[in-house]
Formats: C-alpha cells, structure tokens, sequence
C-alpha cells in the first residue's frame, strides 16, 4: 500500500528525548566536527561493561554478528557475538568476509540488514477480528513495544532512521507501531573506521562520522598494540548509561586519532555521487535511453528495495479461518519493483521494468526531496552489493548526466509515492 505524506512535515508529538535526538538527526552531518571537550575512553576489556549496563537499563541489545556468511543484526546478550576480527569486502553484486588482521569489533561496513527491520516490522499483525452475533468485534492488538539498544549503528544508517522518522512520524497520519518502537531505541554510533568498496556517504554528506541524533557514539582505534573507544554523549540517557562504564577523560592523542579514523575513511570512499541538481536533472530526462538499458539488465528481484534501510512500501493482506469466524490483517514488506504493486483496476501502472526502475531511482533521489524535504538515498551502497546484476545506483545517474537531454521536456509526476 503506498503511503501518502504532506510534503511539509508536521510537528508530532512525542518523548522529550526523542524529540530532541531526532530535532539534532536532521541536521546534515557535518563534514568535520570539533572535538568534544567532554569525550572519553573506554578500554576494550571494560567494553562489556557498556553491554552490561545497556542491560540493566532493560534494553534489548541488538547489533551485529557473524551468521551465514553474513554480518547481520541480531540480539546480543555477550560481547563474544560481536564480529571480532572480520570485516567484509563489497563491489557491485559482491559480499564476501574476510579475516582482519586485529581483534577490532566494528571493523567492517554494513551487511544485508538495516534497523528498519526492528523499527518497522517486514510481517506486522494490524488488528483482528472476530464475528460477534451480525456483525463483527475489531480485537485490540496489544500494547507492547521491545525497549532496543541498536548497538553498532553507522552513520549512514542513522540518517536512515531520521528519514523514516519523517516518512511515519510526521504529518497527520503517524504509525502507532514505528512510533512506541522508535521512542524507546537507545542508539550507539560506531563510526566507520573503514569505507566500503560500495560506500558513498561522504557524497551524501551522511558519514563517516554521526554528529548528532545517537544516545552514545564510539570510535574504535585497535592500533599500535592498544584497543580502545573514544566515546561521547548525546542524550542524557545516554550519559547515564556511559557513567556505569568505566572510562577516563580522552587525551588530544586521543582525540587526534578518532580523527584520523574517520578523516581516512572519508577519503577511501567506494564510490562518488554527484549530487547537483539530481532532482532537476531526473525530472528532465524522463525519457533518456539510459532507462531501457538498465532494464536490459534488471531482474527486478527486489533486492535493492529489501536491504534499502529507507524504502517503506508495503501491502496489507486480510486472512481468515475456515470458520468464517476470525479473521486478520497483516502489514508486509512489499516492493515497487514488484508488477502488482501498481497494480489498479485493469492492470499495472507500471507494466514495464524500464518505468519501475525509473520509478525508484527518481523517488529515491528526486521527488522525495519534494515529499520529506530530503534524499531517500544515504550513501550506504546496500543497493549495489546486493543486486544480483550489479546494477550501481552511481553509475547510472552519472550515465544520464554525462548524456543529459538539454531540452527534454520535464515530465508530469502523478504523486510521488513510492
């Protein structure tokens, strides 16, 4: 089902904390931030220590580990689940781990799940219902949310987080699920000690580094014999989460080499993206040859949109027993890459593969600008690593501005729904 949304947000309402994490998260990142005067360093022997306490606090901790082939998200109740010592390798339709050569944590980029799965449920009960005489009795779905910690958070992903913030939160119609879900995540930034060989954040001006919206952020230096984190706050929940740990005040080599962590990263991106204009310059190439290009090649298997951490199309589908006497409806992940998604009375809007590509690439860089006032794209490089046709995002922007029609004429966009 598509969700339509003012293009000017409305003020929810919500907690003070989260409110004010989510004022600081849309905020662009800042491509150099100044030293914290108040940050600190947690050695590696204390890091369980902040596991422990996030526990004692009853969140649920959930962050990366190694499964199938695959650093995923997942709950982590030791320090021991963590990816020590691995990292990964990416390219188009390329994932592959590989051993590192220290013990660091965090030392890979991100894998095939986002935090969306958590906030935003792929398979969500809506409500039930059950016949009552005539009619029918709507059953209340219960009001329970976990209380997560997102341990291990990029940069990149924590824009994500404030994008689908704008996309459930604001204006009249707020998500009830996402909302008693998001209001109760504790966020622990790790930034990127590593760019990915599909990474572009620094492009989107959503990384290396998380600046603001995270309850804690980490940079992890397992170097020159001594493992460590430089660690700062953003929320009062999260210095009092911090002051159960043990810590001592960061030194300026201390500080000088979070530094040089992220500044590295920054400069090794895996990919570039010339964002100018991106939305005039889609708008007025509706009918570019490029598209029927990449349809040659897309399979649209809907991967990209799966492990996209911002797309948030989804289908409502009504089950019931044999009975006839209790029914149900359950909120799905769907995709618009997908030929029923459009469908309407008659058939398909978007029969072709060349319009549905279209579709997604110009939502997700241009008319959700208009929509939530910000790209639907953070850089991450998901949708690159995991299409099987090693179709880049990048790459095919930077096709249709290197060939640009000049005087193509803009197309009309119906809604800009995803």
């Amino acid at each position: 089902m598509r969700k339509k949304r003012q293009k000017k947000p409305i003020p929810r309402v919500d907690t003070a904390r989260t409110r004010t994490v989510r004022r600081q998260a849309i905020m662009p990142a800042a491509k150099s931030q100044k030293k914290h005067p108040q940050a600190v360093v947690i050695e590696r022997a204390d890091f369980p220590r902040l596991m422990e306490a996030l526990g004692s606090r009853g969140y649920q901790i959930i962050g990366p580990t190694v499964r199938e082939g695959a650093i995923v998200y997942d709950t982590l109740t030791s320090d021991e689940q963590l990816p020590a010592g691995w990292t990964d390798e990416q390219d188009g339709g390329t994932y592959r781990l590989k051993k590192r050569s220290d013990d660091a944590l965090f030392g890979y980029n991100v894998g095939p799940h986002s935090w969306k799965r958590f906030l935003h449920p792929p398979v969500q009960r809506l409500f039930s219902a059950r016949r009552e005489g005539g009619g029918f009795e709507v059953l209340p779905e219960p009001e329970s949310s976990p209380k997560y910690a997102f341990l291990g958070v990029r940069a990149c992903e924590l824009h994500a987080i404030t994008i689908q913030d704008r996309v459930f939160l604001d204006g009249p119609h707020v998500d009830p699920i996402y909302k008693a879900r998001r209001e109760k995540t504790f966020i622990v930034v790790v930034n990127c000690a590593k760019a990915g060989g599909t990474c572009f954040c620094a492009s989107m001006n959503t990384g290396p580094r998380g600046t603001s919206g995270f309850d804690l952020a980490l940079t992890e230096i397992p170097e020159n014999g001594h493992h460590c984190f430089v660690a700062e706050t953003g929320t009062k929940e999260g210095a009092a989460v911090l002051r159960k740990v043990p810590h001592r005040a960061a030194t300026e080599a201390d500080l000088e080499s979070a530094e040089c962590v992220v500044a590295e990263t920054a400069r090794h991106m895996g990919r570039t993206l010339d964002t100018t204009d991106i939305k005039e310059l889609l708008y007025r190439n509706h009918e570019h040859p490029r598209w029927e290009q990449v349809a040659a090649r897309c399979m649209t298997c809907a991967n990209c949109t799966m492990v996209c951490p911002t797309c948030f199309c989804s289908t409502v589908e009504d089950v019931t027993d044999l009975t006839g006497e209790h029914a149900e409806r359950w909120r799905k992940w769907d995709s618009c890459f997908t030929m029923s998604f459009s469908y309407i009375h008659g058939g398909p809007v978007r029969s072709s593969i060349k319009s549905r590509y279209r579709q997604w690439i110009t939502h997700k860089l241009a008319s959700w600008i208009d929509q939530f006032g910000t790209s639907g794209c953070v850089g991450c490089g998901r949708c690159i690593t995991w299409c099987p046709a090693a179709i880049d995002i990048t790459e095919e922007v930077r096709a249709i501005r290197d060939s640009a029609f000049t005087h193509a004429k803009s197309p009309t966009i119906i809604g800009a729904s995803q």
